[in-house]
């Protein structure tokens, strides 16, 4: 009874999440993986690269870089998101690399196909890659990994403004608010928060490197 008075107490309350205003907190999850197909998502390039593997998708690239963008039903382009909170649950093979990006889209920057725009949140359970799992990748980069990538471990991106929070298990690995005026190394110029929002795209890093995702949804935040 206790517990059920407590609980009831918090809802009306409208508890705040990470700094998230109780009408935000409000916002409904959206599904964006099914578990047992890729319905709702396509693959820039390369869609050999994405496969569903035991209620996951698995990303391992069959040649260049191939990302995978959730479009939704949309026949053309891909679904915008800008002000959101995205939850997955991910692992990855011994050795290999990939990424989450956000306020992406279909732009690539080199002849080895990576996204030229955009935010990347970074998995990695190679020795040879420096730049660690929860990293925005060459803006705020973490140099010891948060968890054991070869098991299950959960990703969470809150997106508010310009403001970007990046949780591994439930741990604050990166708390970074986008400048202004914002300066980027000509490479990465497309490092930015998009005004309009932008895609979320998976990552196939490279032949050797094999990442599964499941579980993913977004809550948009006003």
């Amino acid at each position: 009874m206790k517990r059920r008075i407590a609980l009831a107490i918090l809802l009306g309350l409208g508890v705040c999440y990470a700094g998230v205003p109780p009408s935000h907190a409000r916002e409904k999850w959206i599904r964006l993986f099914d578990g047992k197909t890729l319905n709702g998502w396509r693959a820039n390039h390369s869609p050999e690269s994405f496969a569903v593997v035991d209620g996951a998708i698995r990303a391992r690239a069959v040649g260049t870089s191939a990302h995978l963008f959730y479009v939704g039903d949309k026949k053309e382009g891909f679904v915008p998101f800008k002000n959101f909170e995205l939850v997955a649950t991910v692992r990855g093979e011994s050795g290999a690399n990939s990424g989450i990006f956000f306020h992406t889209d279909f732009t690539e920057r080199n002849t080895q196909k990576y996204l030229a725009n955009g935010y990347e949140v970074q998995l990695n359970s190679s020795e040879k890659e420096k730049v660690k799992t929860g990293s925005l990748y060459a803006v705020a980069d973490i140099h010891k990994s948060p968890v054991d990538e070869t098991k299950w471990f959960k990703v969470n991106v809150r997106v508010v403004d310009k403001r970007i929070v990046v949780r591994v298990n439930g741990k604050t690995v990166v708390d970074y608010t986008e400048p202004d005026p914002l300066v980027r190394p000509p490479d990465r110029i497309g490092r930015r928060i998009r005004p309009e929002g932008g895609a979320i795209a998976l990552q196939a890093h490279d032949p050797e490197s094999t990442f599964y995702f499941k579980e993913i949804r977004i809550r948009p935040l006003p």
